[in-house]
């Protein structure tokens, strides 16, 4: 497979997914980073931070969380990435699965390190050495993948591993995050798509239990990007995780009804039928992201 052959749609006006530009959240970000040679001395910001995370997560009025009581272990990563290449580790001698239409992270990933150790869920059943990445909200749509409860069933049966990637979590409305399956090992959260701080790289993985990997020894030892945690924590204690939905979802609806497409339950998203194949990703929809035209409150010409 050469580089090009997965779709990402960067080049055209609704490709890719990104966060808003939105001018308050420039300014709030500008006025903080004043700061970051301080975070650099704070020894324990990322225990701060972790722990102001896990808060902020319980504030959502818009969506409902089961189960999060059980994640007591928290630690700074690099966005959602680091905790996925951490998940690969542990799982490297099992098949990895995902969806079609999912981050392709993770299928450039597989394709260069286990070119025939993964396969797509759709094309067969989940077995017992598998491996499953799963995105809620879904990567593809913004909302939940028509299949994730059945998949996460037959994981719990299988006792499959399945790290679920909360990237979306801050940009979404009507979501149920169930977090009580056993066979959930793995929850990963970013702030890349909720503020414009994606080149932060402001990021958290949860567990269950503390596995002493290289993510928790980096954690104990102080060995974490500070200057990411200090932003976030910031950003965490200004702005509520259901701020930008909120703030932006007339919009998101005005432009879907221009535009004839459905609305996503991530505020940044459309998704659009036959007329948008264009921006197909490998699954049966086809996702417009409006986060370049949010702010703006116009599509483009």
């Amino acid at each position: 497979m050469t580089a090009y052959q997965l779709p990402h749609h960067r080049d055209k006006p609704f490709g890719a997914a990104g966060p808003v530009q939105d001018p308050w959240l420039l300014d709030f970000v500008q006025s903080q980073c004043s700061d970051a040679a301080s975070w650099l001395s704070q020894e324990n910001i990322h225990t701060e931070f972790v722990d102001q995370y896990q808060q902020w997560l319980r504030t959502t009025e818009l969506n409902t969380w089961k189960g999060l009581d059980a994640w007591q272990h928290g630690v700074v990563m690099q966005g959602t990435t680091e905790a996925f290449d951490k998940f690969y580790m542990a799982h490297h001698a099992r098949r990895f699965r995902c969806f079609r239409g999912e981050y392709m992270y993770h299928q450039l990933a597989w394709r260069n390190n286990w070119p025939d150790q993964w396969s797509y869920l759709d094309d067969g059943p989940v077995l017992e050495n598998d491996a499953v990445v799963i995105s809620l909200p879904f990567s593809d749509t913004g909302c939940k993948h028509r299949h994730h409860d059945r998949v996460l069933t037959i994981c719990e049966k299988l006792g499959v591993p399945v790290l679920l990637d909360c990237a979306y979590f801050g940009i979404c409305a009507g979501i149920d995050f169930d977090v009580s399956l056993e066979c959930i090992d793995t929850l990963t959260f970013s702030l890349s798509k909720t503020f414009p701080v994606a080149h932060a790289r402001i990021g958290m993985r949860l567990t269950r239990e503390d596995t002493d990997d290289p993510g928790f020894v980096n954690h104990k030892s102080k060995y974490v990007n500070r200057i990411a945690c200090g932003l976030g924590t910031a950003l965490i204690n200004r702005v509520s995780p259901d701020w930008i939905y909120l703030h932006y979802r007339p919009r998101q609806l005005e432009f879907c009804n221009t535009l004839g497409v459905e609305s996503s339950q991530c505020v940044i998203f459309g998704l659009g039928g036959e007329d948008w194949q264009n921006y197909n990703r490998g699954g049966p929809t086809n996702r417009l992201s409006f986060h370049r035209w949010l702010p703006q409150g116009e599509l483009p010409k």
